[in-house]
């Protein structure tokens, strides 16, 4: 098959499909409620000040995370292609489509290890509800490590790959709006479930106290940036996703409406994820800064001792992996749409062979968390750690300040197709223009540890 240059494919191939508002809101929220925010912003926010960090979030939130949440949003529907042929379709310039190519490549390289630990909520959930997780006397961390250590993440990775192709491969409405119309309710309705389960178990006052009782002397530069870093990467800015999503939005539909509504649900799964996890953590006598280690080898022994523990602890694991698949949904779609604009396939087939691909990719990440891979190591990583930091610390940096830098200098319509004019598009131009782009080279710097703040 000929290959097409991105430059060249025709503008409408593969993109005539569009959102409902209502479904476009949805899939846009499902893509920002990841399954790091469970354990993440819980933790940040407890060791960076409470409730002083989560005000400071918030403003990150406002003043950097929006703001390039729109300009995606916008390049998108500006530009209907994927990141690469919407840079170069409004640009005119092939420099602007082959930059367009790192945002395509860092949701492929996520995509491959993120399926990876998805697929620990699957086990989870499916060991959860029939029984075989919540049993007494069991080392939960000998039992993660001898699951990860063994071939079944490789079953599930399988799993993972096939669902999240499957939905994408049945279109915009078919697949994903309707994919994020049932599970978002669902989500939502379970997260309300478990928070009410947590603040009523012995001792949640402290654990409520943590996460939202203030503390502004922990504040300082360090964690503002930490706060701002956050702010990008719960909105998944930075690989394509909300780019890509734009690019299925009808023009009647706000950006800016759009914008808003999105930041808020973020925003309420932050909050309402901290007060499902910290009352939990400290009834049961955990520690909260655990990381993956919390999800995964701490909280199973407080769902063990809990009265009905089978079943909230399957409905926890199960919110993890509906935060999961939504968020595997829109990072998949990225690499899936360039694929069938490049080579101007149908969206069955460029799904099929991305997500092939994908799973072949992830193989050596499943392999190398606690399995045969795991010895081999490039500068004291495993290859997982070591994709989940270029594309985190790296790539998607890069991938932010390309967006900002394309929306605040080189596309002169932006104002005009984002619905802005006056001095709100004279503050996202500022924005752009001067405020993101040195917060983004602050963050990378302090990611890779080349300034530090403490």
């Amino acid at each position: 098959m000929r290959k097409i240059p991105a430059s060249q494919s025709s503008p409408k191939a593969g993109l005539s499909e569009r959102f409902t508002s209502t479904g476009f809101i949805l899939a846009a929220i499902g893509s920002s409620v990841g399954l790091g925010n469970m354990w993440k912003f819980p933790y940040i926010t407890g060791q960076y000040g409470g409730a002083a960090f989560f005000l400071l979030f918030i403003i990150c939130l406002i003043v950097a995370g929006l703001p390039i949440l729109l300009a995606e949003l916008t390049i998108g529907r500006g530009g209907r292609g994927n990141a690469s042929t919407s840079l170069f379709n409004l640009s005119g310039k092939k420099y602007w489509g082959i930059l367009g190519l790192f945002p395509v490549i860092t949701a492929f390289l996520v995509m491959s290890y993120y399926a990876v630990v998805v697929g620990w909520t699957l086990h989870y959930t499916v060991e959860s509800f029939t029984g075989l997780l919540f049993q007494s006397g069991v080392d939960y961390k000998e039992k993660f490590e001898s699951f990860a250590g063994g071939y079944m993440p490789l079953f599930w990775q399988a799993v993972v790959m096939l669902l999240t192709g499957w939905i994408i491969a049945k279109g915009i409405s078919g697949g994903i709006e309707k994919f994020n119309k049932i599970l978002i309710p669902g989500f939502l309705l379970i997260l309300l479930i478990l928070m009410v389960r947590s603040l009523t178990l012995p001792g949640a006052e402290e654990g409520v106290s943590f996460f939202l009782k203030p503390d502004f002397t922990k504040l300082n530069a360090e964690s503002a940036l930490v706060a701002l870093g956050h702010a990008f990467f719960s909105l998944s800015l930075g690989f394509g996703c909300m780019l890509t999503y734009g690019s299925y939005v009808k023009k009647e539909q706000s950006l800016g409406a759009a914008t808003l509504a999105v930041g808020f649900g973020d925003l309420f799964y932050a909050l309402i994820a901290g007060l499902v996890i910290f009352p939990t953590v400290f009834s049961y006598g955990l520690q909260p800064g655990e990381g993956v280690g919390l999800v995964f080898m701490a909280l199973p022994v407080a769902f063990s001792q809990m009265p009905f523990g089978f079943f909230f602890g399957g409905l926890f694991f199960l919110l993890l992996a509906i935060a999961a698949l939504t968020s595997a949904v829109s990072i998949l779609e990225v690499p899936v749409a360039y694929v069938m604009r490049k080579w101007q396939l149908s969206r069955k087939k460029a799904s099929v062979y991305t997500s092939i691909i994908c799973f072949l990719v992830g193989i050596p990440s499943t392999l190398s968390v606690a399995g045969i891979l795991a010895p081999f190591q490039i500068g004291g990583k495993t290859i997982f750690n070591l994709v989940d930091f270029t594309t985190s610390y790296i790539l998607m940096p890069l991938g932010g300040l390309i967006i900002t830098l394309f929306t605040g200098y080189a596309w002169k319509r932006a104002g005009e197709e984002a619905g802005l004019s006056g001095i709100w598009y004279k503050l996202w131009m500022f924005l752009l223009r001067v405020v993101s782009p040195i917060l983004i080279v602050l963050i990378f710097l302090y990611s890779v540890g080349l300034i530090s703040l403490k």
